[in-house]
């Protein structure tokens, strides 16, 4: 590991980086100095909601925040590039792409290191119009876990913080079998008073883009980019 901390991810989890599992270390080493990128393929085993949550889920859907659709043995890809943002912060994408009844679903975010927290400040979505701080922390066997603290709305001139009983708080777990020679990603959205109502869980492997030579796909961006946190 480089002595001098190269990804968001680095930053963010301090000497506790070097605790992760090496694949681990890899996968969230992607940075704009390292010049790469990580792709991930897979299949999610199950992806699910409950069914009062799909007028929700379906007009999240519309800015690529969740997806409505349920099923088993889903075809799934995640897609992380580092860039430097139109407000000069390096991020990372995290775009995920669901098959899913026939059509491709897409769940997209993007993250900043946060200085003002040391944290990582996600943004939500093809717009980013919702914000949320993460918590990060390496588990005893070297997973990473993420877990997901206030939302923010903005849009316009408006910009708040969502009341608790409105969202719902995410928690996610990646690590790495070793014995399958993969990654394994659980992650659960779960409302204080309905209890768990999104999520899915599977196995993908990666493979790195050298992102000097190939650039980073104008796909994977979003569409706005929000300065506010």
């Amino acid at each position: 590991m480089n002595p001098t901390p190269s990804s968001i991810f680095e930053r963010a989890l301090g000497g506790d980086f070097a605790r992760l599992h090496p694949q681990l270390q890899s996968r969230y080493d992607v940075s704009v100095a390292g010049g790469r990128a990580c792709v991930g393929t897979g299949v999610m085993t199950h992806v699910w909601h409950a069914g009062f949550t799909r007028p929700f889920l379906v007009l999240g859907a519309l800015r690529n925040i969740l997806v409505p659709e349920q099923g088993r043995q889903v075809p799934f890809t995640i897609e992380n590039y580092p860039y430097v943002d139109s407000h000069g912060r390096e991020a990372v994408t995290f775009v995920r792409s669901f098959d899913l009844s026939g059509r491709r679903r897409r769940f997209d975010a993007t993250m900043v290191y946060d200085s003002t927290r040391n944290g990582i400040l996600e943004y939500v979505g093809s717009h980013q119009h919702v914000s949320v701080d993460l918590d990060l922390r390496v588990d005893e066997r070297g997973g990473l876990v993420f877990r997901t603290g206030g939302f923010r709305l903005h849009e316009g001139w408006l910009s708040c913080r969502l009341p608790k009983a409105l969202t719902g708080s995410a928690l996610v777990r990646e690590s790495y079998d070793d014995d399958a020679g993969e990654f394994r990603i659980e992650v659960t959205v779960s409302q204080r008073m309905l209890g768990p109502f999104f999520g899915y869980s599977g196995a993908f492997q990666v493979t790195y883009v050298d992102v000097a030579e190939h650039g980073v796909p104008a796909t994977v961006r979003p569409r706005r980019e929000e300065v506010r946190r």
